[in-house]
């Protein structure tokens, strides 16, 4: 069973009257409870097909499921529909809402998307609090505490509306190196928690160091995969 199948992915974009190819051909599948890599050079595409994945884009050819859904046809509001009850994002520079605490944080993806009742909603946000080790730190606000724990409040703030997928963009891009793998270490013990796909686009040879399945892209093309343990598929 595959939670992301894609067969055929091609995206292009319109720069000025010359149609750019940012992928070409990319076909692959990914199953449930994945800890999957995306790697290769600045412009080979990595992050294009994050935001196919997440709904954010869609390709120019090509077929997409993600989830069961074949996510190609959904309209916007649909597509944002789909996206809070089935993916979690987490950035490079957290995205954290400056203005509300930690608690509130985490707390706000339940509010804006899926309305979940108070008591549900207290719940969620202080069981993954209590995961990600940051309960002590919930009546903060981000400017008043660490990158690394910014991160591991946008981890928690990614998996509180229990999605079945996590997309995350160079998640260590600005952590130090001890911090990056304890960041790491706690995505995989959510993936075996929650059996939440985790999928990354980055550069960090920590995390390419760390993930199961690691699929290689440069020039827009599908140039290799690599199996180094967990789920074998596609």
């Amino acid at each position: 069973m595959s939670l992301i199948a894609a067969e055929g992915i091609d995206k292009e974009y319109q720069a000025g009257e010359v149609a750019v190819k940012a992928l070409k051909g990319i076909s692959f599948e990914i199953a449930p409870a994945s800890f999957v890599s995306f790697i290769g050079p600045s412009g080979s595409g990595k992050t294009t097909l994050l935001n196919l994945i997440g709904c954010l884009d869609k390709p120019t050819k090509g077929q997409l499921k993600v989830a069961d859904t074949d996510v190609l046809h959904l309209d916007r509001k649909q597509s944002a529909s789909f996206r809070g009850s089935n993916i979690g994002f987490i950035f490079q520079d957290f995205n954290l809402i400056p203005v509300l605490t930690v608690y509130e944080n985490i707390e706000y993806p339940l509010l804006m998307v899926q309305s979940a009742p108070s008591s549900e909603r207290k719940k969620r946000v202080t069981a993954l609090l209590d995961a990600v080790g940051m309960i002590d730190q919930k009546d903060k606000y981000p400017d008043q505490i660490s990158g690394g724990q910014k991160q591991r409040v946008a981890i928690a703030r990614a998996l509180v509306t229990n999605p079945k997928l996590v997309l995350a963009d160079e998640p260590t891009a600005n952590l130090d190196h001890k911090t990056a793998y304890m960041v790491i270490e706690l995505m995989k013990t959510m993936r075996n928690e929650f059996k939440t796909t985790f999928i990354f686009s980055t550069h960090d040879q920590k995390i390419v160091g760390e993930a199961e399945i690691i699929y290689m892209l440069e020039d827009g093309e599908m140039k290799g995969k690599e199996v180094k343990g967990g789920n074998n598929n596609g």
